[in-house]
């Protein structure tokens, strides 16, 4: 047994074959942080630290003459966000349905890429996480039309700094919304900016507030997985299951330079 505790589920394995499905299915088109970053991992569950290779010097007045350094570690968070399913629809997985109503599992998966996507976009002062958009910031306005102009100033700057392309503009729901409904002279503002990032990614992120204008050049910003997001099993009653999303990782920043933010 390990510590999702699964087998303690009154599961049966055709139902945590649909339960384990549709977590990927509700979790792939949130979690835009992996699709701009780069991944590394998982490590597993009992990974605790990501090495950033420095140390610190450490005082040690009884051995004057030795040399003493601490190693320096980045320690990875866990998140747990619970959600529950009915009985009745587990029973239904046993008799053979393939439709199984997930309507919980859906606002968890959400929880989960909003909590990863702003550690990743905002950064999580309080573990040492650095987000991209701490670097600089161009103002992005509210109306969609504007954005192109805002977009090719944020990637401007990002050249200037020896930054290479392509990119990517990850944006939150609504702004992402306004992207995809208007036009600009007869254009798709969303086929103009994906010109403008130079045949980079337009990205929904739930999380993100305003946007940010990032390089997808490579070896800029690492997510580094302990345990990728899993379902876990926490108890039980008559009428339903309670079960968890669980993932644990760190983030960090290598080249500041290769983000910029756009605020409203």
């Amino acid at each position: 047994m390990n510590h999702l505790t699964r087998e303690l589920a009154p599961i049966s394995a055709a139902a945590w074959e649909q339960i384990d499905e549709e977590a990927r299915e509700r979790l792939t088109p949130h979690l835009a942080a992996r699709r701009v970053v780069d991944v590394s991992g998982p490590h597993g569950w009992d990974y605790s630290a990501t090495n950033l290779g420095r140390v610190r010097p450490v005082n040690h007045p009884s051995e004057r003459t030795a040399l003493v350094r601490q190693r320096q570690v980045l320690p990875l968070v866990e998140v747990r966000v619970p959600f529950t399913v009915a009985r009745d629809e587990l029973e239904s997985a046993e008799r053979g349905a393939t439709d199984l109503v997930f309507d919980d599992l859906d606002r968890a998966a959400h929880d989960v890429a909003v909590l990863e996507n702003k550690a990743v976009f905002h950064g999580w002062e309080e573990l040492g996480f650095t987000g991209l958009a701490a670097s600089s910031t161009t103002a992005l306005g509210a109306d969609a039309e504007s954005y192109p102009h805002a977009v090719a100033k944020a990637v401007d700057v990002l050249r200037e700094a020896g930054i290479k392309g392509p990119y990517a503009l990850v944006i939150g729901p609504l702004g992402h919304r306004r992207i995809v409904e208007t036009t600009e002279q007869g254009l798709m503002v969303l086929d103009h900016l994906r010109r403008i990032l130079g045949g980079g990614k337009v990205l929904r992120a739930p999380g993100v507030d305003g946007a940010v204008v990032a390089s997808l050049d490579g070896g800029h910003f690492v997510l580094e997985l302990g345990q990728d997001v899993a379902v876990g099993y926490s108890h039980h009653d008559a009428d339903s299951v309670t079960l968890y999303l669980e993932e644990s990782f760190s983030f960090r920043v290598l080249e500041p330079d290769a983000a910029t933010a756009l605020t409203e």
